[in-house]
């Protein structure tokens, strides 16, 4: 999703189309997905011809058509985003709900993709016991894959079956450590590779000491999933584990919208959507928070910003999102984004920025 999105963020040429629409992951919801899309593609075709020389229209409207018959319906998320223009022609799925829309603008409306990397959440489930230790990577509450080499690990080394031994206490713990900074390195050697954030499955017990030998403590989720799950089927362990990576992300979300609160009274936040996008130009916004239904067609002059009509968003030097073109402008300087639940933002009108200075 990362790799889609730097790659399409930059591309700017006449009639980049977006088709963007609801899907379902299963019957009988995914069986209607393929007329939502010919209907959404048969939007696309007459605001092409309408707008361009036929043969242009034609050979667009061609390359949406080939795409689509490439869509394997059954594997659908909850939305599908179709990208074409004359060179490009690829779908991605995105585990968000969206508003289903055209979109053909100078640039592809990204602003979902960026959405789903917020809300998204790929990361790793260390299932973690004194005994044997397995690391599966997960995206949402999916299985990506369960890493088979060096794991699982099994303690054959940091064990006694001296009966002195195994009563003391210490001498327990310092074994325990030896074993769990084995894992660590282990994993850690897997997140060079791929260096996602870690949820450790475990008792409460092997949580704590585990953080006493971790060396990057601050890729661990703070939150862990309390039980002894090392039998575990893989899609078991994954499906309770995302619940506590929701309701992280969610908590994480909330405490962003503080920033906000605390830059209005600090007098570092601007809401007018002009202000805003000369402040993304100059370079000055570090965070901008927008609604997750917010879309708006608008022109922009030198005199400022004009909302229009659904109905004008074919008219020329009409953005067809005006959201989502200051997303990526500040996203080019190195800002980023929040995105709200409706009505978080209702006395900002949906929007406003925090700015560096």
């Amino acid at each position: 999703m990362n790799a889609t999105l730097k790659k399409l963020k930059n591309i700017s040429s006449e009639n980049c189309i977006t088709i963007i629409m609801n899907t379902h992951r299963t019957k009988p919801g995914y069986l209607h997905d393929e007329l939502t899309l010919k209907n959404l593609i048969k939007e696309a075709e007459n605001r092409l011809v309408e707008d361009l020389p036929k043969p242009e229209a034609t050979r667009l409207v061609e390359q949406l058509k080939t795409l689509a018959a490439q869509i394997d319906y059954d594997q659908n998320l909850d939305s599908l985003v179709l990208f074409v223009n004359e060179d490009i022609a690829e779908f991605t799925r995105l585990p968000v709900q969206v508003t289903d829309r055209v979109v053909i603008d100078t640039t592809f409306s990204t602003r979902d993709l960026i959405r789903a990397m917020h809300k998204a959440s790929n990361y790793y489930v260390l299932v973690l016991s004194q005994e044997k230790v397995r690391l599966i990577e997960a995206f949402n509450d999916k299985v990506v894959k369960e890493i088979k080499s060096p794991f699982p690990i099994e303690n054959t080394q940091f064990t006694t079956r001296n009966t002195a031994e195994a009563s003391n206490a210490s001498r327990q713990t310092h074994l325990k450590a030896e074993f769990f900074n084995q894992v660590d390195k282990a994993v850690n050697a897997i997140r060079k590779q791929n260096p996602l954030p870690v949820l450790i499955c475990t008792v409460e017990e092997n949580f704590s000491e585990y953080l006493k030998v971790a060396d990057e403590k601050n890729s661990i989720f703070n939150v862990f999933l309390n039980k002894n799950r090392v039998f575990e089927k893989d899609h078991a362990i994954v499906s309770e584990a995302w619940k506590i990576v929701a309701d992280y992300n969610r908590e994480r979300s909330i405490q962003r919208k503080t920033e906000l609160l605390k830059a209005v009274s600090e007098n570092t936040f601007l809401s007018d959507t002009f202000e805003i996008w000369n402040a993304i130009k100059e370079g000055r916004v570090e965070t901008l928070f927008v609604e997750n239904e917010l879309y708006q067609p608008a022109i922009v002059s030198e005199d400022g910003i004009s909302f229009v009509s659904d109905y004008q968003r074919n008219d020329s030097n009409v953005i067809d999102d005006i959201y989502d073109e200051m997303m990526e402008m500040n996203m080019d300087f190195g800002g980023d984004v929040v995105f709200l639940p409706q009505g978080e933002l209702a006395k900002f009108n949906g929007f406003g920025a925090i700015t560096r200075y």
